[in-house]
């Protein structure tokens, strides 16, 4: 009796010490139609309004409660229009636009996001993709890229401000001098655009916005992107003193007054290493080249311009003069980490990359829509370490040959994960300060690592989450989970996704987590903050709280 008593309370026990919590729902939300597009507001600022529509009807809604501000049928707010292909919404601006697309008779309305009122509608403007839309909230307008010019629109009444054939491709990330109202900015290609342009070429330029006119241009080296499902740029403008300094596969400085080149750090490098899923609409590959290190006066950059040999290479950052040239790295496909730690240079080759992807089918009568995010690996794996002096070779390591998902810095700690095991290795010899297995979190392999605060690695499982002292290997907490992928991640809060939809946010901290069980193929947008996960499923839509 007591063997029975003992094991019962033991079961009860581990019950409670794995037991989590369902997400708080802070508002629940049906809708008189189905969800086929959506958007959210992730700034959840209280003011801020989010939409979810079908091919027929769409509804605006108030992030803080829930409650519809608006709900109607595209052609009661835009009579031309008879079905919609598209919807954009741009928060700064509280509009929202609409695409009808015919064959060379596009439709575009421009929604006032807080009433549903038309704002204004043209047909001038012909296959605009998504992408190519972007708004200048210091100018409270739209720069619309077409095939053989750059337009720039008010925001509110579509009048045309002006036009130039100077300027192809997207406006990217760009630098605005609110003194003269002009602009430094990038051009860029972006997925599944191919097709529009002709004859499209890198620009760097710089733009009187008054009336258009190009005060100056270059071109820059490699491919400006931004990922296609987040947005966020994958490049960097930025303006110190009269210089700019575009960081895109390595460092190129301009003079921001006449736009002549200074010195160049660069190389061109397009990543295909992974091939993207079968039917999808739009696809990119990232991190598969390590940022520029800069070091005092010191830049660092990774030359990646031929698929068979890379090389290092020292530069200085006043002047650009070369320092010197690594030791050839032969083979790498991809080399996603670069890390200077006193001395040394430690590089990653191989391990895990990201992708993201976007596309929307037919399945029977309903469209789907399918976005995600994948860590695949890239071989060949391995972790070497350079001298910072002359670029030789300081140390190779074997232990990687066979796996690798990733290498990061936590102050001087170079923390390097196999996937079954977690190394910390002397930057100066390459030797082992310690290695745990991973297995000991109880979650699965790695398939990423990921530094947080002054010494703890977190561990993204196979199935869930744990985190380790990176001075000493300390398992500190475990979270286990079902199998599941890496959503998102937000300072202490990592956000899993299960294939069926379901989803876990865990507090790195304590190693608990809670959960929401959506509905399969349902569509997720965590805020800015991560305190809220909006979900979609169906006809309905919820707000979590992840806390």
């Amino acid at each position: 009796m007591k063997t029975l008593l003992l094991s019962f309370m033991l079961i009860l026990a581990a019950h409670f010490v794995v037991a989590q919590d369902d997400m708080t729902t802070v508002w629940e939300t049906k809708l008189n139609h189905k969800i086929d597009y959506y958007g959210t507001d992730l700034s959840d600022r209280p003011d801020s309004y989010s939409f979810a529509a079908d091919d027929k009807k769409i509804t605006v809604f108030n992030n803080s409660d829930g409650s519809t501000v608006w709900n109607k049928a595209y052609k009661d707010m835009a009579p031309r229009l008879r079905k919609v292909d598209e919807l954009m919404a741009f928060w700064k601006s509280n509009t929202i636009f609409l695409f009808d697309r015919k064959m060379g008779k596009d439709q575009i309305a421009c929604i006032d996001m807080e009433t549903g009122d038309l704002l204004w509608a043209t047909d001038k403007y012909q296959e605009v993709m998504e992408d190519a839309v972007v708004y200048i909230p210091e100018e409270d307008g739209f720069a619309i890229t077409l095939k053989k010019q750059l337009v720039f629109i008010k925001a509110r009444t579509g009048e045309e401000v002006w036009n130039t054939s100077k300027f192809s491709g997207t406006v990217g990330q760009y630098v605005y001098n609110r003194s003269d109202r002009t602009m430094v900015m990038v051009n860029f290609m972006p997925s599944g655009l191919m097709a529009l342009f002709t004859g499209f070429k890198n620009q760097i330029a710089r733009v009187n916005m008054i009336n258009g006119e190009i005060l100056w241009e270059n071109n820059y080296i490699g491919r400006a992107e931004k990922k296609v499902l987040t947005g966020e740029f994958i490049f960097d403008l930025s303006l110190v003193a009269d210089k700019v300094f575009l960081r895109i596969n390595g460092i190129q400085v301009y003079d921001y007054n006449t736009g002549a080149s200074l010195w160049s750090a660069a190389f061109d490098f397009t990543a295909d290493v992974v091939k993207a899923p079968s039917g999808t609409k739009k696809f990119g590959a990232y991190g598969t080249v390590a940022e520029p290190v800069v070091v005092g006066n010191d830049v660092y950059v990774l030359d990646m311009s031929n698929k068979k040999n890379q090389y290092v290479k020292k530069y200085d950052l006043q002047t650009g003069r070369l320092l010197w040239t690594s030791y050839e790295i032969k083979g790498a496909r991809v080399i996603p980490g670069m890390n200077v730690v006193g001395d040394k240079i430690a590089l990653q080759i191989g391990g895990r990359v990201e992708t993201q992807f976007y596309r929307r089918y037919r399945s029977g009568d309903d469209w789907v829509t399918e976005a995600g995010v994948t860590f695949p690996e890239v071989k060949p794996f391995g972790v070497e370490a350079l001298n910072t002096k002359d670029g030789t070779l300081a140390w190779e390591s074997e232990k990687f040959r066979k796996g690798i998902t990733n290498a990061i810095l936590i102050g001087n700690d170079y923390i390097v994960s196999s996937g079954k095991s977690l190394y910390n290795l002397d930057i100066n010899t390459g030797a082992d300060k310690f290695e745990v297995p991973v297995s000991k979190g109880g979650v699965g392999q790695a398939s990423l690592i990921m530094p947080y605060k002054e010494n703890i690695v977190i561990v993204v499982g196979e199935k869930g989450v744990s985190s380790f002292n990176a001075d000493n290997g300390e398992l500190l907490t475990s979270g286990k989970y079902k199998t599941s992928t890496l959503y998102q991640r937000f300072d202490d809060l990592v956000i899993m996704q299960t294939e069926k939809s379901d989803v876990a946010a865990f507090d790195v901290d304590t190693g608990k987590y809670k959960e929401f069980k959506a509905k399969t193929g349902s569509g997720f947008s965590l805020t800015s903050d991560g305190e809220h996960l909006f979900v979609y499923e169906k006809k309905l839509v919820t707000k979590l709280k992840t806390r």
